[in-house]
């Protein structure tokens, strides 16, 4: 009986160890793993890594992005702006034909030719003072006088057209295709072949006054008033 006993207690001895040694073989697996990295970040890392290189893929590709806007440019003496200093009283009726030059006591200055199609109206200012104003002819349905900015790249004073052969005194080409500001019988109703006529002494003052490279800025219905700027370029 005691021999019995003694065996069962000796059998639970080893259970109770061997569950101890498992034990300890659970306790010993649990900490190796808490102690690796998890496997989830290095996975979202990848997952991170893959996103952060879409952009870099389409900034590779100059078709699928926009690019990137360009620095406004240095302003320079043919561009940069000046004020509008004044602005010619007029107490006329500002009718075809009709015509105002006044430039006493106007100091030195770039010159700067504005046409507004929409107003019939061509102004004249250096350095910032309106020195000349006057009613134009301008291009008819056929050819459209163009709008933008232009530079006078000829001066002919007894110019004869190339294309419709006939007289243009004081001419100030603007285009490689015939646009220019030349010397016309102004008249309501008439208009040119894209040309801006203006009265022929008119013409010839302004012909005495500008330069080569000098800028004429064509628009549709843009007015200048006291204090606004006038870009050259």
């Amino acid at each position: 009986m005691a021999k019995q006993m003694m065996m069962r207690i000796s059998g639970a001895i080893l259970i109770l160890a061997g569950l101890s040694v498992l034990a300890l073989m659970a306790l010993a697996v649990v900490r190796a793993v808490a102690a690796e990295p998890s496997l989830a970040e290095p996975i979202a890392a990848v997952e991170r890594s893959e996103q952060d290189m879409v952009p870099m893929a389409i900034s590779a590709n100059p078709e699928m992005i926009e690019p990137a806007p360009a620095a406004p440019a240095e302003p320079t003496v043919s561009d940069s702006p000046f004020v509008v200093k004044r602005i010619l009283q007029i107490d006329e009726p500002f009718v075809h034909g009709y015509y105002k030059w006044d430039d006493e006591g106007v100091p030195d200055g770039e010159i700067v030719i504005t046409v507004d199609l929409k107003a019939e109206s061509i102004s004249v200012f250096r350095d910032g003072y309106e020195i000349g104003a006057a009613v134009i002819k301008f291009g008819d349905a056929l050819k459209p006088t163009p709008t933008g900015v232009f530079p006078i790249t000829q001066k002919s004073k007894d110019h004869i057209s190339n294309i419709y052969h006939v007289p243009m005194p004081y001419m100030l080409r603007l285009t490689n295709d015939g646009i220019a500001i030349h010397a016309a019988e102004v008249k309501w109703g008439y208009g040119t072949r894209g040309c801006i006529g203006v009265p022929e002494e008119f013409a010839r003052l302004l012909f005495e006054q500008v330069k080569l490279g000098d800028r004429v800025i064509v628009t549709n219905g843009k007015m200048l008033d006291l204090g606004e700027k006038i870009f050259a370029g």
